[in-house]
């Protein structure tokens, strides 16, 4: 416990040269907080330590860490917020200490088991935005006082911050892990089509929902697909994933884009009701001359045969999946001429802060013209993306009819 007067404040910078210690960055997440917890039992003088954090539904608390309190993580200890002792915590964001610990504050019968007494959590902010609670127990009685609050809350700080940055890294890394395992590494090759795609994750958001996609059905059709899941960062991957795969399956069942459309939207209704996507579907025919389309609300998609500049598809756009339940769903028949070339892509190609998606639209029908599908791609990354890099991830796909 913390002295008093100008004692007090030389244990607090021996306290905080403690926890910030540099060699605590050199620690991956899981050491640094098995690291922090010890010096803080330490510290105030505390036979137990625990971090729970908020899970990804933000309902629940995780134990994550623990010294003296080991059990908590080996068996996957789940508290809901505003139940309990931690759930408490972070539900009001502000410290409270038990003097005497029983079944009637404490959610966890593992803090009642190990004999722990008296109790004192803190929530663990970063930004604004509650991550997690800090709590230390003692065996015998204990009052905490003002100054254990103090020192509590430096750790938890440090440990915020720490978590919050490595566990970025980490949803960072894993987002592009499974974009590039979902994105197809070569589009397949199909006869009669000339077919090239990019993606570029967004500067500011980094990997997002945005994904293509091209694939050939035993009918001898072939699916055309681009999409853009809301959102961004590893959720946004892992629901874009779950619309992807759900689209090539109902692709097998009806030739119809409108029909599968409708079908993924019942998926996503019932199966990720937070979770809404624009997605453009195509089905071309087997001999290429012409395709059939649905927009579930996005872009148009941009069609060029030899000699005439581009233009957008007249397409009518109905409204994204997930967004309203039992949308009604149309299909419009497209002809393709010889060596036609067709160009989808997503809002981070077109849209910047300083100029309307339609301006990006048109500066994009400008500059494209029927061309190799590679070329095509190399062209608009080119004029769209000069000046500065996208905001917004960013995902296109060339298709050309060969003549």
């Amino acid at each position: 416990m913390i002295g008093k007067g100008s004692d007090a404040d030389a244990q607090k910078l021996r306290y905080l040269e403690v926890i910030t210690d540099a060699a605590l960055s050199q620690l991956g997440l899981e050491d640094l907080l098995a690291e922090l917890l010890e010096r803080v039992r330490e510290l105030v003088q505390a036979d137990t330590a625990a971090i729970l954090l908020v899970d990804s539904s933000g309902t629940e608390l995780i134990a994550t860490a623990a010294s003296g309190l080991e059990q908590d993580v080996r068996q996957g200890v789940r508290l809901p917020i505003g139940q309990g002792f931690a759930g408490t915590v972070a539900a009001r964001q502000e410290p409270i200490a038990i003097e005497r610990v029983d079944h009637s504050n404490v959610l966890n019968p593992i803090l009642v088991n190990v004999g722990i007494t008296s109790l004192l959590g803190v929530p663990m902010v970063s930004g604004g935005q509650m991550i997690g609670v800090l709590h230390v127990g003692t065996l015998a009685p204990r009052k905490f006082t003002r100054e254990d609050v103090e020192l509590l809350r430096l750790v938890a700080d440090r440990a915020s911050l720490a978590t919050q940055a490595r566990l970025s890294r980490l949803d960072r890394a894993a987002a592009v892990a499974l974009q590039r395992s979902l994105l197809p590494g070569r589009l397949p090759a199909v006869r009669g089509l000339d077919v090239a795609a990019r993606y570029v994750p967004g500067a500011e958001v980094g990997v997002g929902g945005d994904w293509y996609d091209l694939f050939l059905l035993p009918s001898g059709h072939v699916g055309i697909v681009i999409g853009d899941v809301a959102g961004h960062g590893l959720h946004a991957a892992v629901v874009m994933g779950r619309i992807r795969s759900a689209l090539r399956a109902y692709a097998l069942e009806t030739a119809d884009p409108a029909d599968v459309l409708s079908r993924l939207d019942r998926k996503v209704q019932l199966f990720e009701p937070d979770a809404m996507a624009t997605v453009a579907y195509a089905v071309l025919d087997p001999d290429g001359t012409a395709m059939q389309v649905s927009s579930a609300g996005h872009l148009p998609v941009l069609v060029a045969e030899q000699g005439k500049p581009a233009q957008t598809l007249d397409v009518p756009p109905d409204l994204p999946v997930g967004a309203y339940r039992g949308a009604p769903r149309r299909s419009t028949r497209v002809e393709l001429g010889a060596g036609a070339c067709l160009f989808l892509y997503t809002d981070g190609l077109v849209e910047r802060p300083d100029r309307s998606i339609m301006v990006g639209i048109k500066a994009l029908v400008a500059a494209l013209s029927c061309a190799p599908a590679d070329t095509m791609c190399a062209t608009a990354m080119a004029t769209m993306l000069t000046d500065r890099a996208a905001t917004d991830d960013v995902a296109v796909l060339a298709v050309r009819r060969r003549p």
